[in-house]
C-alpha cells in the first residue's frame, strides 16, 4: 500500500509541475507568425522547383528566368514593398513578451495546486478500485490467519452439502481436513469421494490411512478392508503395500508382513532413500522373526505412508541451527512443505509434526497434496521449506523460524534443511 500511494503522489506532483511551470516563470515568450516570412518561404520553394525542372531539362533557361521574374514581382506585391530580401535570405519571426503581475500569477497557480490533487482523489474513488488496496492486506503469506484457512475449508464443506455429486470436491475437502489433522472429518469426506469414484486404488489407500489415524492409529477393521480392496485393484500400489505390511505387524503375522515389505521394496527406485528405509524395516522384521529384538520400532501407518511415495517424492532431513535451538519448545508445531518454484505458492505437499521430533527425516509425496492436480509430480522444480510456527498457525507470523532448500526436482532425496532464519 505505501508503494501505491508513493507512486500516486509522484504522478500528481509531476502533473502539477508541468501545469504550474509557465505560471512560476512569470514571463512568457512565444513566436508571432510573420506573414512576409510565410510568403517568402512559399516563393522560395517555387524557385527551387523551377531550378529542378531546368536541371532536368523540362524547361529552358529563358522560361526559368521569366518565371523567376514573375515570382519576384509577386513577392513585391504580397509584401507591399515593406521587405527587401533576396530569394534565399532567412526571415525572422518577431518575438512578443508578456508578463503577468504576481497576484495574477498566484491565483491560477493556487487553483491548479488544489484542484488537480482533489480531482485525482475523487476520480480514483469513483472510477478506480480502492478495495484492491485493502485486499492486499489479506493476501496469503501476510495477514491471513489459520482461522481464515479453517473458514475457507468450512465454506468448501458447506458447498459440498449443496453439490454432493462433486467427487473432486469431496476429495479436496478430505485432503484439506487431513492437512488440519481433522482425521474423522477427513475420513467422512474420503468415504463420500470413494462412493462416487469407483475402483481407485490410490483413493482407497489414502482413505484407509486417514481412517486408521482417526481410530487411534490402528489398521484393524475397516482400514484393512480398504487396503485389501486397493491391492485387488492395483497389486503394486505403494501406500497400500506399506499399510498392509504394517497391519500384518500389528496382527503379529511376521511372515505376511515380510511378503508385503519385500513387494514394496521391489516397486521402489533402486538406491533411493525410500528403498533404504524399507530395507531397514525388513532387516528389523527379519531379526524379530529370528527371535531377536528389532533395532527400531516397526513402522506405524503414518510412518509407512512417509516411506513410500505415489508419483513425485522429495525426502531428506530437517534440523534447527544451534543459534535458534534455545528459542524452540518441544510443543512447537513444525510445517514441512514443498511448493513450485514458478506459479502458485500453494503448497504441493504438506507434513506437520512437533518440534520434539527434530532433527527429523521427512518424505513429501503426491498423497499429501492440498488440491487435485496440484501435486509434486506436476511441478518441474520445487522448493522445500521447514517452518517452526510459534503460534501454531499454518501461515508465517513474526517470530516463526524457518529454513528452505534450493530449487530441486521431484524425486530428489537426501535434502538437507537447516532452520536458521526468523520471520521479521
Amino acid at each position: 500500500m505505501p508503494l501505491f500511494w508513493t507512486l500516486a503522489a509522484l504522478m500528481v506532483t509531476v502533473t502539477l509541475g508541468v501545469l504550474t511551470w509557465p505560471l512560476l516563470r512569470g514571463t512568457r515568450r512565444f513566436e508571432q507568425p510573420d506573414a512576409n516570412a510565410a510568403s517568402l518561404a512559399v516563393l522560395r520553394d517555387q524557385k527551387r522547383m523551377l531550378d529542378a525542372e531546368y536541371a532536368a531539362g523540362s524547361i529552358g533557361e529563358v522560361e526559368r528566368d521569366a518565371a523567376i521574374d514573375e515570382l519576384a514581382h509577386r513577392l513585391d506585391r504580397e509584401t507591399g514593398g515593406d521587405i527587401s530580401v533576396e530569394m534565399g535570405e532567412q526571415s525572422r519571426a518577431g518575438r512578443v513578451e508578456t508578463s503577468a503581475s504576481p497576484r495574477h500569477r498566484w491565483l491560477p497557480l493556487t487553483l491548479v495546486a488544489v484542484i488537480v490533487p482533489v480531482a485525482a482523489f475523487l476520480l480514483y474513488h469513483r472510477l478506480g478500485n480502492p478495495a484492491a488496496i485493502d485486499a492486499t492486506a489479506g493476501a496469503p503469506g501476510h495477514n491471513v490467519t489459520e482461522v481464515q484457512i479453517v473458514t475457507m475449508v468450512e465454506t468448501l464443506a458447506n458447498r459440498m452439502q449443496q453439490h454432493p455429486e462433486d467427487a473432486d470436491g469431496w476429495l479436496l475437502l478430505a485432503r484439506s481436513y487431513q492437512a488440519l489433522d481433522r482425521f474423522p472429518e477427513s475420513a467422512n469426506a474420503y468415504a463420500r469421494a470413494a462412493a462416487l469414484i469407483k475402483n481407485d486404488a490410490n483413493l482407497l489407500a489414502d482413505y484407509a490411512d486417514v481412517l486408521a489415524m482417526a481410530h487411534d492409529r490402528t489398521l484393524a477393521g475397516e482400514p484393512i478392508a480398504l487396503i485389501e480392496r486397493a491391492l485387488a485393484i492395483d497389486p503394486r500400489q505403494r501406500k497400500a503395500l506399506a499399510l498392509a505390511a504394517t497391519a500384518a505387524l500389528e496382527a503379529r503375522d511376521i511372515p505376511a508382513s515380510l511378503v508385503y515389505w519385500r513387494r514394496l521394496a521391489a516397486e521402489l527406485p533402486p538406491g533411493s532413500d525410500e528403498v533404504t528405509k524399507v530395507a531397514s524395516v525388513i532387516a528389523d522384521v527379519e531379526r524379530a522373526q529370528r527371535g531377536g529384538a528389532p533395532t527400531s520400532a516397526p513402522a506405524a501407518p503414518e510412518a509407512a505412508t512417509k516411506a513410500v511415495a505415489r508419483g513425485g517424492v522429495v525426502s531428506g532431513r530437517v534440523d534447527v541451527a544451534g543459534t535458534l535451538a534455545s528459542k524452540v519448545t518441544l510443543d512447537d508445531t513444525v510445517f514441512i512443505f514443498a511448493r513450485a518454484v514458478d506459479g502458485s505458492r500453494m503448497p504441493l505437499a504438506v507434513l506437520r509434526l512437533k518440534a520434539r521430533a527434530l532433527p527429523a527425516d521427512f518424505v513429501l509425496d503426491d498423497s499429501m497434496a492440498m488440491a487435485a492436480g496440484a501435486t509434486l509430480s506436476s511441478a518441474p522444480q520445487v522448493i522445500v521449506e521447514a517452518r517452526i510456527a510459534k503460534g501454531g498457525g499454518a501461515l508465517p507470523q513474526p517470530g516463526d523460524m524457518f529454513g528452505r532448500s534450493a530449487p530441486i526436482k521431484p524425486g530428489t532425496t537426501d535434502v538437507r534443511i537447516v532452520i536458521d532464519q526468523v520471520v521479521p
